[in-house]
């Protein structure tokens, strides 16, 4: 990424996508194998569970509305019990559906049979939609051009995007941004559109190897430029992905997966959540920063998947700070429900933490030990002043709150202004509320607002004969005599 562009989750609310492509319905039969067929040398499952899921141009409609945009699929089904069950799925999910029914054609169906989460066995039922006409689909297409941001062709080549070249100008001529996810050999299909992302193998099987980084980037330029495309998105799997774009520097960025489990509809995953960020107002380099979060986020789930805004944010968090750190309340808020959303205790404790000493460590080791996430209150300098007097604080609120974020107990930092952490205790509402000295749990500021929550509050030893005060009186004196 440019060191110049920040990266920040948009209003994805605010977002309409118009999703046309290839709709097919991903059908999973799961079950134990102990024995070999007597008819044939193939094991047999026996099934104990069955799980149906919208792919293909439907699991990207999903991941779209999975971030909190608005979506509208069109495509080709059969007029069958896969089609009722699609649309169903994805209704109630939140997709608007446009199908064209074909009577007598089969919905595309794949069935994966698995068993200890390995794959024995997919069969496909599709015929390619022979009878179709796409001029059908191009006529409903156009009345949804005028309400999207953006449009999105979900290509798997089963046929419903032939007449790609007539959608591709009818956006464009409504100034209407096209992603495109390809598919084949023939990228000339998708001559016009804005952004195109194939993979490294499918780039490389139009352009030809690629050596280096320099000579992706060269051949992917004269491909922008023969096919009047904007940018072009390589995805290179543990290589992360690079946007090319004519006359622009190329922008390399690594991959964000830290465990790879199943890379089913991960390529759904990024043109989704590149679609939403730009329908929401995102660059390009925006928005693939966006998308690489999302695509790291998927393949660590089995099967088509997707990736919450929660999910994104707690990844960008980490990525931009490791996860730790000083930052404002709304932000902390925001991070806070992600850790509960992933089942994490929080435990929160507050202080002037003027001059940090032993017993402070000790303490807040402690404190961390009740969880597995520890957020510090601190008072800003004002507070520290009305509490501990005018030559309070020692040390300025910028300076304590580093000196905390480099605990390696240390979660999250926040500042507060009052006297009292409880109105900012009551808004974030941690698990757990602890506190260090002689305080009765009764008497804790915000003490009341988590018991309430269901939270309980502890009262943790210091260590004894070291407290910030009898320092700063220990210096003092010295410095007298000194004197």
């Amino acid at each position: 990424m440019s060191k110049n562009t920040k990266v920040s989750l948009p209003d994805f609310s605010k977002a309409h996508v118009l999703v046309i492509g290839d709709i097919m319905l991903d059908r999973y039969w799961h079950g134990d194998t102990s024995r070999i067929s007597p008819e044939a040398p193939v094991p047999v499952v026996r099934v104990a569970d069955a799980e149906e899921r919208p792919g293909g141009a439907a699991n990207v409609a999903l991941n779209i509305v999975a971030l909190g945009a608005s979506v509208t699929l069109l495509g080709v089904t059969g007029n069958d019990e896969p089609a009722d069950t699609l649309q169903q799925r994805l209704e109630d999910a939140g997709v608007e559906c446009h199908f064209l029914r074909l009577t007598g054609q089969p919905t595309i169906t794949k069935l994966r049979v698995l068993s200890r989460h390995q794959q024995l066995i997919r069969l496909d039922f599709e015929d390619g939609f022979a009878e179709y006409n796409p001029e059908d689909l191009l006529l409903q297409f156009r009345t949804y051009l005028a309400d999207v941001d953006v449009v999105l062709l979900s290509d798997y080549g089963k046929g419903t995007l032939r007449g790609a070249p007539a959608l591709i100008e009818s956006a464009r001529t409504a100034s209407k941004p096209v992603l495109v996810d390809p598919k084949g050999m023939d990228f000339d299909h998708y001559h016009g559109a804005s952004l195109i992302t194939p993979n490294l193998s499918e780039f490389e099987g139009v352009v030809g190897p690629c050596a280096d980084d320099i000579d992706l980037a060269e051949r992917g330029e004269a491909l922008c430029r023969r096919l009047g495309l904007d940018s072009l998105l390589v995805t290179r799997s543990d290589k992360g992905m690079s946007l090319l774009r004519p006359a622009n520097v190329p922008v390399h960025i690594p991959t964000q997966a830290r465990e790879v489990y199943d890379v089913t509809g991960a390529g759904d995953t990024v043109i989704a959540a590149l679609a939403a960020s730009m329908a929401a107002g995102q660059s390009a380099e925006q928005a693939m920063s966006i998308a690489n979060l999302a695509a790291g986020i998927v393949v660590g789930k089995l099967g088509t998947a997707t990736a919450s805004v929660a999910e994104i944010r707690r990844a960008l968090y980490s990525q931009q700070t490791g996860n730790r750190g000083s930052m404002d309340e709304d932000s902390l808020l925001q991070i806070v429900e992600d850790a509960r959303a992933h089942g994490e205790r929080v435990v929160m404790t507050n202080g002037c933490f003027d001059i940090l000493h032993a017993g402070h460590v000790g303490y807040l080791e402690a404190a961390r030990k009740l969880g597995d996430r520890l957020i510090i209150a601190v008072n800003d300098d004002d507070s520290v002043r009305r509490l501990k007097g005018e030559e309070r604080p020692i040390n300025p609120l910028e300076q304590r709150m580093t000196v905390l974020a480099g605990l390696g107990c240390v979660d999250w930092v926040v500042a507060f202004s009052e006297d009292t952490p409880e109105r900012l205790i009551c808004k974030l509402l941690p698990d757990l509320l602890v506190k260090g000295g002689d305080y009765r749990p009764e008497d804790i500021a915000g003490g009341q607002c988590v018991q309430d929550n269901g939270g309980e509050v502890i009262v943790l030893d210091y260590e004894e004969g070291v407290s910030t005060t009898r320092m700063v009186e220990a210096i003092r004196g010295q410095v007298s005599e000194g004197s």
